[in-house]
């Protein structure tokens, strides 16, 4: 949750018009990163598999979201995720820690109920995929701005809305290893500073995935997603695609601290 100082100075900062002059590349992602995406959250997800040939596999989670004040005033990030359902994959879940200081690693743990074992992600794990999907392991952490170089493109409308392009490099090999992609180029909305399209090159394999949010909506007075979907193609050709939706997305929930630990990840919902 943002200090009230900083919502009411994000709401000024909004309210006033902007355009690609104004801001730099790196200052729309710092917007990006601080925006209020509030706190205290549970939602119900729906996660769609879809293959080359258009099968589809449907999982079922919850997810819950807690942000905590650092003593810098900053914001670490904990989400814990558990599946509901089929039956291949209950009860298995998932728990980051998504730290506000860049310098420190982010933590990653993937619960298995077959092996009753709990795994940590290393960070050279963190560019494959999550549960089969077309999101890894690094998509569900925020960025460390300082390991990129931005540059704005263009602006360009999505969706009738007004959009900055901004390309995104990595700056060491290191961080290319730990997400997977080698260049992403994001749209970023010019009212919200909500990132609703995205293109990310594979540093393996010569491949693009596409992130489209087609579902974004005020709960609360906080931009919401509530669908996007994430598509993997080789040479032009849909390899296998990836949709989330988000149900009843609650913010201001009674979230013990307790409820993002270890024990409580291998002990379920």
């Amino acid at each position: 949750m943002k200090s009230a100082l900083t919502v009411i100075l994000t709401a000024l900062t909004l309210s006033l018009p902007v355009s690609a002059a104004d801001l730099t590349a790196r200052q729309i992602m710092e917007k990006v990163d601080d925006r209020d995406d509030g706190d205290n959250r549970i939602s119900e997800m729906r996660m769609i598999l879809i293959d080359k040939n258009k099968n589809q596999r449907v999982r079922h989670m919850k997810s819950f979201d807690k942000d905590l004040i650092t003593d810098k005033g900053g914001e670490d990030r904990r989400r814990i995720m558990f599946f509901l359902s089929p039956a291949d994959v209950k009860d298995t879940g998932f728990l980051t820690y998504d730290y506000d200081a860049y310098e420190k690693d982010d933590d990653q743990w993937l619960f298995l109920p077959a092996l009753k074992k709990t795994k940590r992600i290393a960070s050279t794990d963190k560019s494959g995929s999550f549960m089969g999907s077309d999101f890894n392991y690094s998509d569900m952490t925020r960025r460390n701005l300082d390991a990129y170089d931005f540059k704005i493109l263009k602006e360009e409308k999505v969706r009738n809305h007004k959009t900055w392009v901004i390309e995104s490099l990595p700056k060491t090999q290191d961080q290319i290893d730990e997400t997977g992609y080698k260049k992403s180029v994001v749209f970023v909305r010019q009212d919200n500073f909500v990132v609703v399209r995205g293109v990310h090159w594979t540093d393996i394999g010569n491949k693009l995935k596409y992130l489209d949010v087609s579902g974004l909506e005020k709960i609360d007075g906080i931009w919401t997603v509530t669908r996007m979907t994430m598509t993997t193609k080789k040479n032009k050709v849909i390899e296998h695609s990836t949709e989330l939706s988000f149900i009843g997305t609650k913010y201001n929930q009674n979230l013990d601290d307790n409820l993002f630990t270890l024990r409580r990840l291998e002990k379920g919902l």
